[in-house]
């Protein structure tokens, strides 16, 4: 996502710099063009002004004021002012034609003056740059232009930031709501599309709470309804005369009601401990493998431990942890013949998480193991599924294969508890 949200703010600025860049070129583009154009008539202008002025004085049989571009052509061939040769535009304006010429790398103004004594004079104003400071606007309109330029793609970087970041609270809620915060809301922005996503996602947050609440309420109802005919049936077995069959009937019983009670319990319980929760790997796999000791040395089970000495924290609570454990761990004991070795491994991960292996040596899993309710041996396949959302709920996973006592191996991994 945030590579997404990276390049949607990286395609406003190429927009914003594309569209800036085509109308300060529409603007200033036209715009140097037309100050060349006013330099050049402004030089063309003076010239003419200079060229009738001396032309004025020439009239009145008077010698202009020597000007470092006005020269005075006399029809008997001798020139005042600065120097210049006698050219075909000088010969055109003697026949009394008064005109503008380009001369060079620039202009000419001629005048010619008639009704003298020796025939007609030719006044020519000369202007060599005719684009004088030019280059210098030039210069000032690409500075502005860079400067509009940069600002633009400022201002856009902003407002860009500004949007992602709106849309990056979004996508932050939304993550953390899928990794099951249901607490996780978001500050609406300013923005009215996005004040109404961010209002539509907190009341979606909302509505999964109470159907959550609902589901769990719901399955603890369920579950207490089991205890009514379970005590019709308790008082069934207490009426039985095989004393042997009895107890049997009564020790399934008690087992039925500690599962119903765990159901209810679980189903109270608001929600999962989610990222804040922290356990110790190594205390729970040794506290549950103490308590299924017991069984196993009925049974006659060979259990080898492998625990590290020193803790792994990871981010499971402890009662999740222990029900998963225990469902693989009566899996084993379900599923396996009365001795066969079976080993508990826990180890660290390298990011500081922790994995738990349950291996046996038993017939091994003839396939993956099917969806929640479904078991290739004949069980509810609860209790895979139990262990499998308990590691994924924590950031990890759970896989199965053979084990090297030749058996099934059942691995969970869990991220490591945040700080």
């Amino acid at each position: 996502m945030s590579g997404f949200l990276s390049g949607v703010r990286g395609q406003l600025n190429v927009l914003v710099a594309a569209t800036t860049s085509l109308v300060l070129i529409a603007f200033l583009v036209p715009l140097g063009l037309l100050l060349r154009r006013a330099a050049e008539d402004r030089a063309v202008t003076t010239a003419t002004i200079e060229a009738q002025s001396a032309a004025a004085l020439v009239a009145l049989n008077q010698t202009p004021s020597e000007h470092d571009n006005v020269t005075v052509f006399y029809a008997d061939g001798h020139q005042t002012g600065m120097p210049a040769a006698r050219t075909d535009s000088v010969k055109l304006a003697e026949q009394g034609w008064a005109f503008t010429a380009s001369s060079g790398n620039g202009f000419e103004v001629l005048v010619p003056v008639g009704g003298l004594d020796g025939g007609t004079a030719v006044v020519r104003a000369y202007i060599a740059q005719p684009r004088e400071g030019v280059t210098q606007t030039w210069a000032t309109l690409a500075l502005l232009g860079l400067v509009l330029f940069a600002l633009g793609l400022l201002i856009a970087d902003r407002l860009g930031k500004r949007l992602v970041s709106s849309v990056t609270a979004l996508a932050g809620t939304a993550d953390r709501l899928a990794a099951g915060d249901l607490d996780a809301r978001v500050d609406p922005a300013e923005t009215p599309e996005l004040r109404r996503v961010g209002l539509e996602l907190n009341r979606l947050a909302c509505r999964i709470q109470e159907l959550l609440a609902e589901q769990r309420e719901e399955a603890a109802d369920l579950a207490h309804r089991l205890r009514t005919p379970m005590t019709a049936l308790r008082l069934d077995i207490d009426s039985l005369s095989d004393e042997a069959q009895r107890r049997r009937l009564l020790a399934g019983l008690d087992a039925l009601h500690r599962l119903i009670d765990e159901v209810i319990r679980t189903a109270r319980r608001p929600e999962r401990d989610g990222v804040g929760a922290a356990a110790d790997l190594v205390a729970v796999c040794a506290e549950r493998v103490a308590f299924w000791s017991a069984l196993a040395q009925d049974a006659g089970r060979p259990v080898e431990t492998l625990l590290p000495t020193v803790p792994i924290r990871v981010r499971v609570s402890a009662a999740d942890l222990a029900a998963a454990l225990d469902a693989l761990l009566e899996n084993v004991f379900t599923h396996t013949p009365d001795g066969t070795p079976m080993r508990v491994e826990a180890v660290r991960l390298r990011d500081g998480g922790g994995r738990v292996v349950i291996s046996d040596g038993g017939p091994g899993l003839n396939a993956v193991p099917a969806g929640r309710g479904v078991s290739a041996a004949g069980s509810t396949g609860l209790g895979m599924d139990i262990a499998r959302r308990t590691a994924e709920a924590a950031g990890g996973a759970m896989r199965t294969g053979t084990s090297v006592l030749g058996g099934a191996a059942v691995e969970l991994t869990f991220r490591p508890a945040a700080d």
